[in-house]
């Protein structure tokens, strides 16, 4: 891993480094800056991505810095080739996930990578456009692992944490697309669309530490209950359905919502038998939603 140079790290530059410097307006993708010592820190850091002499260290160190500065999604995203930059670091590890050969340096570079993604996708400025320009397709492919060694396990717990960052506008966008019945049919027709889905639906539940609330745990039970309806999905669900929604903090939560825990039962049910038992169409179900 490259050191960075010193006048990264607020030490005094001389003239000649100082003119060198990418913070100077000569290299300068913010536009300016407030003279915040935090804020030239960081975006002297973004900067260093783009050096791949500099890039491990300077990932290091933003992950690092995440607790400085509020607006690092913003600053990431708005800055020249950054975003660009971490998905080349995600993309360029998808060839090490089906082998024995990932290390731990190696997944440590790339969580670092993914830990700035989830401050995109976190920060309200930036999480619709974040969702927008498809960036949650990357992540797949690290939470399909099957390896259970610590650098592979490290980047789905990650990963994780950036879906979990999109969990709650993810579900009522999923919630929306399956009101319809080709919305239905798109989440279903092929496998890997529907355990992305799934992931997105169950990453809410991860947490035994923290429940998710009425009204969100209703949309994703609504979700999963319509899923059932299709029974290549029904099939899927026997695998995947997440065990939490048995968890008794749940059913609790539920214990004052007759529909939220008849949908429950309707799907537990839908599930062990392997085909669709409702009598109501998607258009009843969610009005039942709406009404609360």
């Amino acid at each position: 891993m490259a050191n960075l140079p010193e006048w990264m790290f607020g030490s005094q530059p001389s003239s000649s480094s100082r003119a060198a410097g990418p913070g100077n307006s000569g290299g300068n993708i913010f536009g300016g800056g407030d003279g915040d010592p935090s804020r030239i820190y960081v975006q002297n850091l973004i900067l260093a991505l783009q050096d791949d002499h500099t890039r491990e260290s300077a990932l290091y160190h933003l992950d690092k810095s995440r607790g400085i500065r509020e607006d690092l999604g913003p600053l990431l995203w708005n800055s020249v080739g950054t975003v660009f930059t971490l998905l080349q670091e995600i993309v360029a590890v998808y060839r090490l996930l089906s082998t024995p050969n990932l290390t731990q340096r190696v997944s440590t570079r790339v969580c670092n990578a993914l830990a700035l993604l989830q401050c995109v996708a976190s920060h309200p400025e930036t999480r619709m456009q974040f969702i927008n320009a498809n960036l949650p397709l990357y992540l797949y492919p690290l939470l399909n692992t099957v390896n259970k060694e610590r650098p592979y396990e490290h980047l789905r717990l990650i990963s994780l944490g950036v879906i979990g960052a999109l969990v709650k506008v993810a579900t009522y966008i999923v919630h929306k697309l399956l009101t319809e019945d080709e919305g239905l049919k798109y989440c279903c027709t092929f496998a890997q669309r529907f355990y992305a889905i799934g992931h997105a639906l169950g990453s809410m539940l991860e947490n035994p530490a923290e429940n998710p609330s009425g009204r969100l745990l209703k949309y994703i039970i609504w979700c999963y209950l319509r899923l059932s309806e299709s029974p290549r999905a029904c099939d899927g669900l026997r695998f995947c359905l997440p065990t939490r929604l048995r968890d008794l903090n749940i059913i609790n939560l539920l214990r004052d919502d007759p529909t939220a825990m008849g949908w429950l039962q309707q799907l537990f049910n839908n599930v062990a038998t392997g085909h669709q038992s409702t009598t109501q169409p998607a258009q009843e179900l969610l009005a039942q939603l709406i009404r609360g």
